[in-house]
């Protein structure tokens, strides 16, 4: 981890929505420390300012690849960036999803919008190495079809099962409608031997975990990806404070056991 920004050039870009692009990053020397899947980077947009984003894939040690979605000044100076521009990026920071706990067991993709791009190395790893896990279901959800993100991959995920769905369906649009939750009941996981991971907005997060502690999943094999105004990055701020735990150092990647306490408290 460094607390400089190293200078990484875009050697990529894919437009995945009307307001979300991928980038690919190469460094200009030294490359950061190897990230895991479900940490994050910050990410600073030269004379605008500095934002943290996930990685979206990694492929290799050198290389990132960030999904950003065009929501504040930064984000918006980040989707401009062309081929052949610079970037500073600092990292790896926070916790992981942990797929070492999940080894043997079924897995539970469960995206919600944006949320999916911090879960896609996630499976990345997972299907690269198959025969240690379980069956895997891939659920993902977005308010429109417009806004779903990488959806050339899903033929790939789809075995055992993936699925998308949407909140408002346009003409054209054949798949599921409705959240995310509805996907469950055509999943195939055993729950008692299940591990889920899930991001996206925070309700969608909470109803979710709730739904599969219903079914049967133990709150501690529930792994949300929680969000908070991260600054510095490094747990000397107090910016990504949520009660007694610093996201950027104690997240995002935390279990639900203890996130739901957190997560009731109105305004924390």
């Amino acid at each position: 981890m460094t607390l400089a920004p190293l200078p990484y050039r875009v050697v990529d870009r894919r437009d995945e929505t009307h307001d979300t692009v991928t980038l690919v990053l190469e460094p200009a020397a030294e490359a950061l420390s190897p990230f895991a899947p479900g940490q994050f980077a910050m990410l600073y947009a030269f004379g605008v300012g500095e934002v943290p984003v996930s990685v979206s894939r990694t492929p290799d040690a050198r290389r990132l690849t960030h999904t950003v979605r065009a929501v504040g000044a930064v984000t918006r100076a980040l989707c401009g960036l062309r081929t052949g521009a610079w970037v500073g990026v600092r990292g790896p920071f926070g916790t992981h999803w942990d797929l070492a706990a999940a080894r043997g067991h079924d897995l539970l993709v469960i995206a919600g919008g944006i949320g999916l791009a911090p879960l896609r190395p996630l499976v990345d790893a997972v299907l690269a190495d198959a025969h240690e896990y379980g069956r895997l279901n891939v659920l993902a959800g977005a308010r429109s079809p417009r806004e779903l993100l990488y959806q050339d991959e899903f033929p790939a995920w789809g075995r055992p099962f993936g699925a998308a769905t949407v909140d408002r369906p346009e003409d054209d649009w054949t798949g599921r409608v409705g959240v995310v939750t509805t996907l469950l009941g055509e999943a195939r996981f055993t729950p008692a031997d299940t591990t889920a991971f899930v991001c996206g907005p925070e309700v969608m997060m909470r109803v979710t975990a709730r739904d599969l502690i219903h079914r049967g999943v133990r709150p501690d094999r529930v792994q949300v990806s929680l969000e908070r105004n991260m600054r510095c990055a490094t747990g000397h701020c107090g910016h990504c404070q949520l009660g007694p735990l610093l996201l950027c150092r104690d997240g995002p990647v935390v279990g639900f056991d203890r996130a739901e306490p957190l997560l009731t408290v109105r305004e924390l």
